[in-house]
């Protein structure tokens, strides 16, 4: 049974760094496509950073430059550190897994969700 369990979150001020982490358990596919999510209050599901099994990433453009996706392989734990937070960062953000390499932008494509870690900017 795959898990994942995010971690990580919490409350920092405008301009801090968190790092987020989403442990992942149950599966041994050789092709997939992990990403991070968010989702804020009254807002839809948006994709904020995607990574494959070759190690392609990706970032939805307003975090570019602040948040990095990486994955450790051998633990299968999938990080996001993100840099120079700002308010509008502020969100569940969720971990996802899609059992094959194609990865998307669509929260749809994804077979498995962790539970969400709370993050919390403040100007």
């Amino acid at each position: 049974q795959v898990q994942l369990v995010e971690s990580g979150g919490g409350s920092v001020q405008s301009g801090g760094s968190l790092r987020l982490s989403c442990a992942a358990s149950g599966y041994s596919y050789s092709s997939w496509c992990m990403a991070w999510f968010r989702q804020a209050r009254g807002k839809e599901r948006e994709g904020v950073a995607l990574i494959d099994d070759y190690g392609n990433t990706a970032y939805v453009e307003s975090v570019k430059g602040r948040f990095t996706i990486s994955q450790e392989d051998a633990k299968k734990i999938l990080y996001l550190q993100m840099n120079s937070l700002k308010p509008e960062d502020t969100a569940m953000y969720y971990c996802a897994l899609r059992t094959s390499g194609y990865c998307s932008w669509s929260s749809s494509w994804y077979n498995y969700w962790g539970q969400g870690t709370q993050v919390t900017v403040s100007s």
